[in-house]
């Protein structure tokens, strides 16, 4: 059996370029592993709802709210003006994708990603078929690693694949408990507290009858599972029923090569294409898939490897700044509590709730109105600077 390409990897990434490329009408298959399930918030913007045609039915819940909370518990809501954020279970919505790019003409493959080999005949790829247990061997002409933030693609194929700097993610989905005070089916949470996290954030994201509580760092010996448990008896949460536990890598920057020039091009978390600061992923993993097939495409017609550079050169003019904002904000205000608690006083100010959700929902920095920007960067340089005391809003 012989492709046009290969997708490893079956998760939003894998599965929309396997989606695209199906629907371009190329031969293509995708692989995946079955069962596995990423820990992930779940929270997906509009714009993905909209240029990936998502439907209805697969959100599991409207934000309304974004409350962020302080070391010193300190909250500020945001509401989300004129629009929501969809939420939805990784465990649904993953399959979903798949299933999508079957009906469009990719083809499934069930199992464990070994290997590429090269010889004469082309580029195989060989894996472990997970119902007989037996190596398979495969003919593509190209192969679209997909398969996460320790992508064994990456690793093997493309320079520098084997250094991209992570943290860890571990969250718990529980049953999801009554409205209260404490509880709001219609808002996320996000704690910015070092004693549940000292380098990035814990959350409370609704998922309808479900809800997902974790949290993430990449600082060696954190008990992460301690760390959940001490956020949902501060969210009074504890006594909820625990439906499944789930931990994995988060990618901390996109890489500075996604390809190896010959037949192999990088997509999602395996690319480092999380970002900065909020840890968000669906998005931008799906966009890299779509870039990985329309790059894979421009390759097969023009028969030349160096197209297959079109995948980050198109995501990035169209996502990097807004990833080297979004690490810039991180550096300054995620290393102590003392500028996190700063970070949730500029929350406080209705410009940058303003600014940050146009351009969470939109996907690109929000140029309008020059006077917030610089009334928002004075505040920036007067909470850096101490020059006001960290609960001054």
């Amino acid at each position: 059996m012989s492709y046009d390409v290969i997708v490893i990897g079956g998760g939003p990434s894998g599965a929309t370029a396997a989606n695209d490329l199906a629907r371009a009408g190329c031969d293509v298959a995708f692989l995946d592993r079955a069962g596995r399930i990423k820990p992930c918030g779940g929270a997906i913007p509009p714009r993905l709802i909209e240029d990936f045609s998502i439907p209805e039915d697969q959100l599991v819940a409207h934000i309304q709210t974004a409350r962020m909370i302080s070391p010193t518990q300190r909250a500020v809501d945001i509401p989300i003006e004129n629009g929501f954020v969809g939420m939805v279970d990784r465990e649904h919505f993953d399959e979903f994708l798949r299933k999508r790019a079957v009906e469009n003409g990719a083809t499934r493959l069930t199992g464990t990603y070994l290997r590429l080999e090269r010889d004469a005949g082309g580029t195989h790829v060989i894996y472990r078929d997970k119902a007989t247990g037996a190596e398979m061997r495969l003919a593509t002409k190209l192969v679209i690693g997909a398969d996460g933030a320790r992508s064994n693609v990456a690793k093997a194929e493309v320079p520098g694949g084997d250094k991209i700097p992570y943290v860890i993610a571990y969250h718990e989905i529980i049953k999801a408990p009554q409205a209260s005070n404490s509880y709001d089916p219609g808002r996320c949470d996000v704690i910015y507290d070092g004693k549940i996290s000292p380098d990035f954030y814990g959350w409370v994201f609704p998922h309808g009858d479900q809800c997902s509580v974790g949290m993430g760092t990449g600082i060696d010996g954190i008990d992460l599972k301690q760390a959940t448990a001490d956020l949902r008896a501060q969210a009074g949460l504890a006594g909820c029923e625990t439906i499944r536990r789930e931990g994995a890598p988060i990618p901390l920057r996109p890489m500075d090569r996604w390809d190896n020039g010959r037949d192999v091009v990088l997509a999602g978390d395996a690319a480092g294409v999380v970002a900065p600061s909020s840890g968000e992923g669906i998005y931008y993993a799906m966009v890299g898939g779509r870039v990985a097939a329309t790059a894979a495409q421009a390759t097969l017609a023009s028969g030349r490897a160096s197209k297959l550079k079109l995948a980050r050169k198109m995501f990035m003019k169209e996502h990097g700044t807004v990833f080297k904002v979004l690490r810039s904000m991180q550096d300054a205000y995620y290393k102590s509590d003392e500028r996190r608690e700063r970070f949730v006083s500029l929350c406080h100010d209705v410009d940058v709730q303003k600014l940050t959700f146009e351009a969470y929902m939109n996907k690109k920095l929000v140029s309008a109105r020059p006077l917030a920007h610089i009334k928002i960067g004075f505040k920036n340089v007067r909470h850096l600077m101490g020059f006001v005391p960290p609960e001054y809003v």
